[in-house]
């Protein structure tokens, strides 16, 4: 496992290809499966799904570019591969459509490493594409209920009763501080109330993880435990991609055919950008998802292995379909290594429309008719705006990504647009920023300054550029970096600290 990942890493590929092909490798040299391999993948998937429901907004499920996208797909992607499927010469209608559902869905796994790797799963098309794979795992979790042997009964009315335990959870949560104990207890809930409650009521145990998630989602501490697990749970998942090449015993006929299903994969992902296209989102933003989105699932290999328990499948199919995960996952991995030079040319293949017709989140922004730009709005940056306006006469708008804050700050009559100004998303949406002069870097972290300093001579942008930074070294990098000027956060601290204590003591 460590050798596949490390020759991954080597030849500029995700860690995750290592540990496909380590998996098949160990599986063909005839190496009996790891003990408890499977156990290390279930819980590393369990505690996935249970990051995923910690960032789970549903009224963010409930957008036409999400469902709708996710419902369309199924739709239309099933009878392409099940046409697909007859042309290879399968005969079975039954066998047709499982398997043409089977490979209708997305990675979860993988596009929530993809977007993890980017840092990109809080951007509108990270947003979206989990909006998606969450629906879809959805569809994939009622077809098992009703598929398997052991379908839910009326005992799983009983889940109603995890509604109320969100209250004590949170409260219990509250208590424990920082550190470790964010992690036991984020491991507890993932497992306990999450996947053996909903396990022993004849449901996926992952989707109670998933559920378990959402419940606490929305708490200010849900991103700090997300973070906390990642590790762990980056670590786990190992276990997950190792344990497909364990799948069952290869031979040429079920690689032959894995491989071949790969063949309908860019129509499915061309599909998944034509209908974001459709859901009024920017051509960019679709072709990005539609990319992250193309990819075979690991719950395909559940579905399937429900089929082949239900006798609706033979149990080959299996096989086939590790193949064709496998193999989507490197093939997957390789386009969206280099998705910025792909990005340009599939865009070209989307319908145009009207800029005022796109979704209100991915609209284009104009920074203008602005002479000044402060990015970061905080204490420092709503001094600088007030200065630059009325004391230099100049036309100035704040970039501010606390959506509470930016609506003060407009009760307030401040010009500010809720936006992250080191996301590049956002940089790639700004009309232009020639009118501009001026540019202060006013966010409260060295390293956002530096991206959006980079995002903005990325943009063309050609004025004067002034930053905050709170260290020696880190003004000296945001000078490296081109900045024509540093204003250390701390300069005059003591000085303004002694004044407000004369004051306010009545001193001198």
């Amino acid at each position: 496992m460590f050798l596949g990942g490390t020759l991954a890493v080597l030849v500029r590929m995700p860690p995750l290809v290592g540990f496909l092909v380590a998996g098949f490798a160990l599986n063909a040299a005839g190496v009996a499966e790891l003990p408890l391999l499977q156990d290390v993948a279930d819980v590393g998937v369990t505690l996935l799904l249970f990051s995923i429901g910690l960032k789970l907004d549903v009224r963010f499920l409930l957008r036409r570019e999400v469902w709708g996208t996710a419902v369309a797909h199924l739709a239309l992607a099933i009878p392409v591969t099940v046409g697909y499927l007859a042309l290879l010469g399968v005969q079975s209608g039954r066998t047709l459509l499982l398997v043409a559902f089977a490979l209708s869905f997305s990675s979860t796994v993988f596009v929530v490493k993809v977007l993890d790797d980017r840092s990109d799963s809080l951007s509108l098309y990270g947003r979206v594409a989990i909006g998606i794979l969450i629906v879809q795992d959805l569809a994939a979790v009622v077809f098992m209920a009703f598929a398997s042997d052991s379908s839910p009964g009326w005992q799983t009315l009983l889940l109603l009763a995890v509604l109320p335990l969100a209250v004590p959870l949170r409260r219990a949560w509250h208590l424990l501080g920082h550190g470790e104990m964010q992690t036991v207890f984020g491991i507890f809930v993932a497992l306990v109330p999450g996947y053996l409650l909903f396990d022993a009521l004849g449901l996926k145990g992952e989707l109670g993880a998933l559920v378990m998630g959402a419940l606490l989602a929305g708490d200010a501490a849900a991103n700090e435990l997300s973070h906390q697990l990642l590790s762990v749970k980056d670590l786990l998942l190992v276990g997950f991609f190792v344990s497909i090449g364990f799948s069952g015993d290869l031979t040429w006929s079920t690689v032959g055919l894995g491989l071949a299903l790969l063949v309908p994969l860019p129509l499915q992902g061309w599909l998944y950008m034509i209908l974001l296209r459709w859901g009024r989102l920017r051509r960019r933003t679709s072709v990005l998802a539609g990319l992250a989105l193309t990819n075979h699932s690991e719950f395909g290999l559940i579905v399937v292995a429900v089929g082949i328990s239900g006798g609706l499948l033979e149990g080959d199919w299996l096989v086939v379909a590790s193949v064709a995960v496998a193999a989507s996952f490197v093939l997957s991995s390789l386009v969206n290594a280099r998705s910025s030079r792909a990005v340009p040319w599939l865009a070209r293949s989307l319908p145009s429309r009207e800029r005022e017709s796109l979704h209100p989140e991915d609209r284009y922004v104009d920074l203008g008719p602005a002479d000044a730009v402060v990015l970061g709005m905080g204490r420092v940056g709503s001094a600088a705006y007030r200065r630059l306006v009325e004391e230099h006469g100049l036309a100035v708008v704040g970039v501010e990504s606390n959506r509470d804050r930016v609506a003060s700050l407009r009760r307030s009559g401040i010009n500010a647009l809720e936006a992250d100004a080191s996301d590049r998303e956002f940089w790639v949406r700004v009309a232009h920023t020639k009118g501009i002069r001026v540019a202060i870097l006013a966010m409260p972290f060295h390293g956002t300054n530096r991206v959006a300093l980079a995002e903005l001579h990325r943009s063309g942008f050609r004025g004067r550029v002034v930053a905050v930074a709170q260290y020696d070294d880190d003004a000296r990098l945001l000078l490296a970096d081109g900045v024509d000027d540093v204003l250390q956060i701390y300069d005059g601290a003591g000085a303004e600290m002694a004044d407000r204590a004369v004051t306010r003591d009545g001193g001198g």
